[in-house]
């Protein structure tokens, strides 16, 4: 459907260049970085005041809208959390805003509203995190962040009374919450406050005594010399020591401290005895025996370990492993259950695998039976003998078995499970295939559809992709995909590209930094797959991605614009050059790396910066090339950009959505063969309304995308 490019907004273009390694780099929308500017939040009103219409206008719009309020509405629980005799949960009833904290007497008790979200603010925004109870269980810490913001308030709540103390700690941000055994307080982390502002960087480690006004809080660790780090810290499973682990880029240095001979907590810094001194792998607690302390670790082993360190001499020479790596399972995590055994999960192929293991030998017990998908919401519960854990799929929205590792034969029992409202998973069928990527790396793709779908090309086809900071994708629910599938006619597929941790950190390694690329080859070679396999098309396949899948997104469209038919990007990382200086964009340096810090070799220096440079969705957007070379994958004319919606809101840092959609715009005004619109849509808060919830917001995003894909792809829904 062809759209009127006259009607975009005209962004004001500034004459602004900088030089990089002698590479001059143009950055004409750097004016839309700044969130205060009366410009920036006229120039959102106009844009999306030309793609509500447009999205509005799909003749299907409304029976979209409808189902998927009715496939969101099915309760949704957590797994359970023992505290003494009683068990703590989390559900939602179905389109409630936000999930409710629930506490039962017993396995089966009647359940009780402990805490509840949704009545502390009137727009549903407050967000409930990091429940944590004291060792006694009679005191439990928990976070509050607005509109899911990373800045969190911390409270804390007797459990018996169900009332809140007084204090409230500020500042936090991506912080742990760990007890000391004493029930007296938490160690958590605070972002220090430089010139009247707090920062984003020099977190802090702080020490909080329960019932105490937050200036009374210790400082115990500090590193000020990199003010980067983020610090990570846990209190150790037998109370006597505190694990620090500060954090940058890919990995972590290991910290401990002795605190069990502190009568009432620590009064100043910790001494800290460093176990790790080079950031160079990861490390997590699992937990310990006395001395004998258990990490998870890719150190010298990138599908994972466990080893064994004691504190008494804790020199790398001396360490033990537990559990071997596997040569190609992924160890995902560990956690201890029934006091002496270790739950164990592995990837396999990007399915779940869990096993259940003895603690002293690391030797395997039983492995759990399960379906392919994923296992989620693992608990450590080390003093009981219930394991609670879910399982999703790409068709099931979430089933809760329970495991008694008390007994001499383990296996899942069925503890909670919901259905579907007028959706038979029995219709679709979900396959794996592995196909080759443009250097002959065989990557693994999920594609799931109707039994019936005819493979004649003509289907609709929506591929998603991620690839970035180690993140596995595995099969998991969502009702916009079952929508798409069963009211489309749609085929869904998740491309395991590198850069994620699929196959573990060499993988992740793949695909980050100047390897980049190779994630964008195995997306496209995705697509390819999935156009010469009889699928779909090139004019019917939509490729999706948020975040740094956004990036994946942006730069696919610019490298490969004819191999799809729309695009959608939410809240992308399109701007490689100038991310690291605004905002949070440092924590994003050891992925993307730091154009600023380039390798420090100078002749190469230039070299380097053009390879960041070249994938960079901001930095390469152009006309399409009539003349380049034609694929038997692509649409043969026009050679235009797919439709494209960019879709971000203004409290989740738009700048990337916003300078992209200026100069793609620009770029492609006045092409008459770009009859694709170019679109975005910045959900603000002004437009949600103070009385609008937030599960309506959710359903008016998913809304806009099918409306989109539907509209610019001219899909004829089936209901």
């Amino acid at each position: 459907m062809a759209f009127d490019n006259y009607l975009y907004p005209v962004a004001r273009r500034d004459e602004i260049v900088d030089n990089y390694h002698g590479n001059m780099v143009t950055d004409p929308y750097r004016w839309l970085e700044n969130p205060n500017s009366p410009e920036r939040m006229e120039f959102v009103e106009r844009q999306n005041a030309i793609t509500q219409p447009y999205l509005e206008n799909f003749n299907d719009r409304q029976k979209i809208k409808s189902r998927l309020r009715q496939l969101m509405n099915f309760p949704c629980y957590s797994c359970s959390l023992r505290r003494g005799d009683r068990y703590y949960f989390s559900k939602s009833s179905g389109l409630q805003n936000r999930s409710v904290l629930y506490v039962q007497d017993g396995l089966y008790g009647e359940a009780k509203v402990f805490l509840d979200p949704n009545e502390l603010s009137k727009d549903g925004s407050m967000v409930l995190t990091q429940p944590a109870f004291s060792e006694d269980g009679k005191t439990m810490c928990y976070g509050l962040s607005k509109s899911g913001s990373d800045w969190t308030t911390i409270h804390f709540r007797d459990t018996e009374t169900g009332l809140d103390y007084p204090e409230v700690l500020e500042k936090v941000k991506i912080s742990p919450l760990t007890w000391s055994h004493d029930n007296k307080g938490i160690f958590y982390a605070m972002c220090l406050e430089k010139q009247g502002k707090v920062a984003i960087k020099y977190q802090q480690l702080y020490y909080h005594r329960v019932n105490t006004p937050r200036s009374e809080d210790v400082l115990v660790v500090q590193f000020l010399d990199d003010p980067c780090i983020m610090i990570d810290a846990v209190v150790c499973h037998c109370g006597n020591y505190l694990i620090v682990l500060p954090l940058y880029g890919k990995g972590n240095m290991v910290f401990f401290a002795k605190i069990g001979s502190l009568p009432d907590g620590p009064r100043g810094p910790l001494p800290l005895t460093q176990i790790v001194h080079k950031m160079e792998s990861g490390y997590e607690y699992v937990t310990n025996v006395g001395s004998e302390f258990i990490f998870r670790t890719n150190k010298d082993a990138p599908n994972y370990r466990l080893v064994s360190i004691d504190l008494k001499n804790p020199r790398m020479d001396q360490w033990r492993t537990l559990v071997a790596e596997h040569p190609k399972d992924v160890l995902k995590w560990a956690v201890l259950s029934n006091k002496d055994k270790l739950v164990v999960c592995y990837f396999h192929d990007v399915k779940s695998v869990l096993q259940i293991r003895d603690l002293a030998t690391g030797d395997l017990i039983t492995q759990l039976p399960l379906d392919n998908g994923m296992v989620s919401g693992v608990l450590e519960n080390r003093k009981y003998p219930e394991l609670f854990f879910e399982f999703y799929s790409f068709l099931t929205p979430g089933v809760i078995y329970m495991c008694d590792l008390s007994k001499p034969i383990i296996e899942p029992v069925l503890y909670r499970k919901v259905e579907l409202k007028d959706f038979d998973a029995s219709l679709y069928i979900t396959k794996q295939v592995f196909y080759g990527s443009k250097d002959g790396t065989i990557v693994p793709l999920f594609i799931v559809h109707k039994k019936d779908l005819k493979r004649d090309g003509s289907s609709p086809c929506l591929l998603y992709g991620y690839g970035g900071f180690g993140k596995s994708i595995l099969p998991t629910f969502h009702a916009r995909r079952l929508v798409f599938m069963q009211h489309f006619n749609g085929v869904f597929a998740v491309a395991n590209i590198r850069g994620g941790g699929e196959y573990g950190e060499s993988w992740h390694n793949a695909g980050r930094l100047f390897n980049k690329q190779n994630g964008l080859d195995d997306f496209q070679a995705a697509a390819e797959y999935l156009i010469s396999a009889r699928y779909t098309s090139s004019a019917h396949l939509t490729i999706e991605g948020g975040l740094i899948g956004g990036l994946l997104v942006g730069a696919c469209i610019n490298q490969r614009p004819q191999l799809f038919g729309a695009a959608i990007v939410q809240f992308g990382v399109l701007d490689l050059v100038h991310f690291c200086k605004v905002n949070s964009g440092t924590a994003c340096m050891s992925e993307y790396c730091n154009p600023d810090d380039l390798p420090q070799i100078s002749c190469y220096l230039g070299l380097h910066f053009r390879k960041l440079l070249d994938i960079s969705p901001l930095h390469n957007i152009r006309v399409p090339d009539e003349d380049a070379p034609k694929n038997l994958f692509e649409r043969p004319s026009p050679m235009q950009y797919p439709a494209t919606l960019l879709l971000t809101a203004d409290h989740k840092e738009p700048l990337h959505s916003l300078k992209f959609i200026a100069q793609l715009q620009h770029t492609l005004r006045y092409q008459p063969v770009q009859m694709n619109p170019l679109l975005i849509k910045v959900q603000t808060k002004a437009g949600r309304g103070n009385d609008k919830p937030t599960t309506a917001d959710e359903i008016e995003w998913d809304t806009d995308i099918l409306s989109f894909i539907g509209r610019s792809l001219n899909i004829e829904c089936v209901f």
